[in-house]
């Protein structure tokens, strides 16, 4: 059963691995093409930037939830709620704030 337990630890821990580089390589990627845009003065510079930061903090929020399965103490467990609920929190700010500035470009 510990054999079990240590492969399911390793599976997890390989999916937040990658649901964390996934969203870092969002973020970086959105960063770059931003910068770029803003070089060249597009209006939607920053719509586009929200809509990448949401996404990155969405696969944030994934790991992190993923995460929870393999949490062995309160604290832990304490801590990861903290978190999941400020990637929540920054991410419904940020989708609302996507809502308002497309209503200003429409």
């Amino acid at each position: 059963m510990e054999a079990v337990q240590e492969v399911f630890q390793v599976f997890i821990n390989a999916g937040t691995l990658f649901l964390e580089a996934t969203g870092a390589a969002i973020l970086l990627f959105t960063a770059g093409k931003s910068i770029f845009r803003l070089f060249k003065r597009d209006p939607h510079v920053q719509l586009e930037m929200s809509e990448g930061v949401a996404l990155a903090l969405e696969f944030k929020l994934g790991s992190e939830v993923l995460r929870t399965i393999v949490v062995r103490t309160w604290n832990e467990l304490a801590m990861l709620g903290v978190i999941v609920l400020l990637c929540a929190a920054i991410t419904f700010l940020i989708r609302w704030e996507i809502k308002n500035e497309t209503k200003k470009f429409a």
